[in-house]
């Protein structure tokens, strides 16, 4: 890794305009010079070497403190806290900033030695199918061995060659995304990552080049006071991303497509995919459910072949398609295409549970908006139309308010009943949730409510046994949280199981019971 010290630091901040004049480290002076090696915004991921950034409201002197502790040879901070923060690391080179959020990216990619320069960066936004797209096309340029050629940055997990787990944010603050893309680039690995609206919104990637940037879909969404405040807002920071890349893959088939189209002008290389006869340059065809996945034929500019997935879900066929348009301008072939695609999986998205004998079969997924559930009932209800369903879900406490009142009416036209328990309400009371969600559902609906989400999870499996002693098979669809092992409420963040361990476990309870 390319290494700079201070001064060269303060330089390149000057050049951008972005070093304060009072700052007391500048390109020609710093009472000490040290190397950097890296940049950290929590004081709990310093190592030595490291450039700390004091940011956020939530910010304390103390932060400071532990990360000089923990081998941080210089920090950057803002004119308002300056003053006091010399007097807390006193000897320790200190670059004002005027803006530290506007200056993160800057700083974070040079202490990391601008790894973006040395790797390829695939970046995938949209309002949904951005972790799945991401899956296949790891899936793809890995050849069936997963961390041999590309890296994952999502929201779901990342895994950048050197380390992995359970992702915090779809897309990292700045000085922990550099971090993961210089890993990438000392391991000679392709980053595939999600990048989220908020993290274009709040220049998380300001200043990164993708080599190909792709816009699966845009549909409303993270629309809140917390969020984004309007529609505008929101549909503006996913178009950020066109503007950071030559190449780009664009899904026809979503609203505001005219908008994406006219921002997707700069683009020298544009490809899109689509339905049949919407003009698109993927698209597919004979899409055939099965019980373990479906098949369809991919038709691409250079050839027309027949793909497998190995997980459910027809809206999953646009997600394909998007990842074959991206492994195509990345060199992969046909054979490659088709293998990755069907080796394909995704914790906590579409994955299926069935009982002992397949008279209940569960279906575990994230989906958790209107556009969403949207596209996951179209889509059971054609690949299990024989089926009752009962469907476990809940709404966010304080962001996302629109899903309250789109989610309920799309899920209870669709299933025999539909259990309202928790996903993640905060410091907002359930109740009150559960009030909205009411409020928009259709009249003569089956609704339950059960805030504890094991017991409304186990509460559909009993719904289904009685069923399934009627002779009648049942899908119990369990949404919204998918693989996600923390639950935000009042407290904050707490531990919780993932709902396919719930399901599994109810399933073989079941079973055990019935032998």
């Amino acid at each position: 890794m390319e290494q700079v010290d201070v001064r060269q630091l303060a330089a390149v901040l000057e050049q951008l305009g972005m070093l304060s004049p009072r700052s007391p480290v500048t390109s020609a002076h710093a009472p000490a010079n040290p190397e950097i090696r890296g940049a950290a915004h929590d004081s709990r991921a310093v190592i030595p070497g490291n450039v700390f950034i004091c940011k956020g409201a939530a910010f304390r002197p103390a932060f400071l403190t532990a990360a000089v502790e923990r081998g941080a040879v210089a920090f950057a901070c803002e004119e308002a806290i300056a003053d006091e923060l010399a007097h807390v690391a006193p000897g320790v080179p200190q670059l004002v900033v005027g803006d530290i959020r506007a200056a993160m990216p800057h700083i974070a990619s040079l202490c990391w030695g601008r790894p973006e320069h040395r790797l390829r960066i695939v970046g995938v936004t949209g309002s949904k199918g951005k972790t799945t797209t991401t899956y296949m096309l790891r899936s793809i340029l890995d050849d069936g061995v997963p961390g041999s050629h590309a890296a994952l940055l999502g929201s779901v997990e990342f895994f950048d060659g050197v380390e992995g787990g359970e992702s915090p944010n779809t897309t990292p603050e700045a000085p922990e995304l550099w971090h993961r893309l210089a890993n990438a680039a000392d391991n000679g690995l392709t980053m595939v990552m999600e990048v989220s609206s908020q993290g274009l919104k709040y220049g998380r990637v300001e200043g990164l080049a993708f080599d190909i940037a792709a816009i699966t879909n845009i549909g409303r969404d993270h629309i809140s006071p917390i969020e984004h405040p309007t529609l505008d807002d929101y549909i503006e920071s996913k178009l950020r991303i066109l503007s950071a890349c030559k190449r780009a893959v664009i899904g026809l088939d979503t609203e505001h497509i005219d908008r994406i189209l006219e921002a997707a002008r700069t683009v020298g290389d544009l490809r899109t995919f689509g339905p049949p006869g919407s003009g698109a340059d993927y698209w597919a065809t004979d899409i055939t459910p099965g019980p373990e996945g479906l098949e369809f034929v991919a038709h691409t500019p250079d050839w027309t072949g027949e793909m497998r997935l190995g997980i459910p879900g027809i809206f999953n066929v646009d997600n394909a398609l998007c990842a074959i348009a991206l492994a195509q301008m990345l060199g992969a072939t046909q054979a490659q295409i088709r293998a990755g695609l069907y080796a394909t999986r995704i914790p906590g998205r579409m994955e299926r549970i069935s009982s002992a004998s397949g008279d209940i079969v569960g279906i575990v997924d994230f989906a958790h908006n209107g556009q969403s559930f949207q596209k996951f009932f179209e889509s059971v209800r054609t690949e299990y139309p024989e089926r009752r369903i009962v469907s476990v879900f809940g709404c966010t406490g304080v962001k996302g308010l629109e899903r309250r009142v789109q989610m309920p009416p799309i899920a209870c036209a669709v299933s025999d009943l539909c259990i309202y328990t928790e996903d993640d309400p905060g410091a907002e009371p359930i109740s009150q949730i559960f009030e909205g969600m009411l409020a928009a559902t259709p009249e003569g609906s089956a609704v339950e409510l059960e805030q504890d989400r094991v017991q409304a999870i186990r509460r559909a499996v009993e719904v289904c046994d009685a069923w399934a002693k009627e002779g009648v098979e049942a899908l119990a669809c369990v949404l919204g949280k998918g693989s996600e092992t923390l639950m935000l409420r009042a407290q904050g963040f707490e531990p919780c199981e993932d709902d396919r361990t719930i399901l599994e476990r109810v399933l073989r309870e079941r079973d055990a019971a019935r032998r």
